[in-house]
C-alpha cells in the first residue's frame, strides 16, 4: 500500500454487487429526427437540454437528459420478429395523472396501441414514429411489497399477461368520481397465457 498526503490507499471491495442508483437515460438512433423529438416532447412533457442537427437531449425532470436522439439519415425501418428492446416504461403518480395524459395525447391523435391492467400496474403502450414502444403506467399498489406479492399469487400464475381495458371507459369512470383504488384492481378472467394475446 502507498500513502499520499496523509491518506491510506484501500482497495475497493468487489465482494458485493453494487446496483446502479437509478436509470439515467436511453438513446435512440433515428432518421425521423425532428418527428421523434416532437413526439417525445408531447408524450413526456420533455424539453431539449441540447439540440443540434445531429444530437438532441431531452429531459422532463432534474436529470440533464432522460432520452436522447442520434440523427442518422437513411436508416431502414425496424423489421418485425427480431430480437431487441421491447419497450421502455414511465410511471405516473396516480391513475388521474395517467388518464389525463391519455386524454391530452388522444386529442393530439397519439393513441395507445395496447391498454392493459397487468395487475401490479395499469398500463398503456404507445408506439413512437419509429415503432419503438413506450409504456405509460401507474402502480396499482401503494407499496413495493404488495406489488411484489402479486407476482407470487395464484392470479398471476393463471394470467401473467393481464386484462385489456377500454381507456375511454376508464377515463369516464375516473371523471365520474369512481374510487380509483377499486378501478386499479385487476379483474379475474381466469387462465390466460402468452398465446392468448399478441404481444406487440
Amino acid at each position: 500500500m502507498t500513502e499520499t498526503a496523509g491518506t491510506v490507499a484501500k482497495p475497493l471491495d468487489t465482494s458485493t454487487i453494487i446496483s446502479p442508483a437509478r436509470l439515467a437515460h436511453f438513446v435512440l438512433r433515428t432518421s425521423r429526427f425532428q418527428e421523434m423529438i416532437d413526439w417525445y416532447k408531447a408524450v413526456l412533457g420533455a424539453e431539449p437540454a441540447f439540440q443540434n442537427e445531429i444530437l438532441a437531449f431531452l429531459s422532463y425532470d432534474e436529470e440533464h437528459h432522460r432520452v436522447a436522439f442520434l440523427h442518422m439519415p437513411d436508416l431502414k425501418p425496424q423489421p418485425e420478429g427480431i430480437v431487441g428492446v421491447h419497450h421502455v416504461a414511465f410511471t405516473y403518480d396516480s391513475l388521474s395523472d395517467l388518464l389525463a395524459t391519455y386524454k391530452r395525447l388522444r386529442d393530439l391523435d397519439i393513441k395507445p396501441i395496447f391498454p392493459i391492467n397487468h395487475g401490479p400496474t395499469t398500463s398503456m403502450y404507445y408506439a413512437d414514429p419509429d415503432g419503438n414502444q413506450v409504456e405509460l403506467q401507474v402502480d396499482n399498489y401503494d407499496n413495493i411489497e404488495d406489488a411484489t406479492a402479486f407476482f407470487y399469487s395464484e392470479a398471476f400464475a393463471e394470467n401473467p399477461i393481464g386484462v385489456e381495458f377500454d381507456p375511454e371507459d376508464l377515463l369516464a369512470r375516473v371523471e365520474a368520481g369512481e374510487d380509483q383504488e377499486a378501478l386499479k384492481r385487476r379483474p379475474d378472467i381466469g387462465k390466460r397465457g402468452l398465446e392468448a394475446v399478441k404481444l406487440r
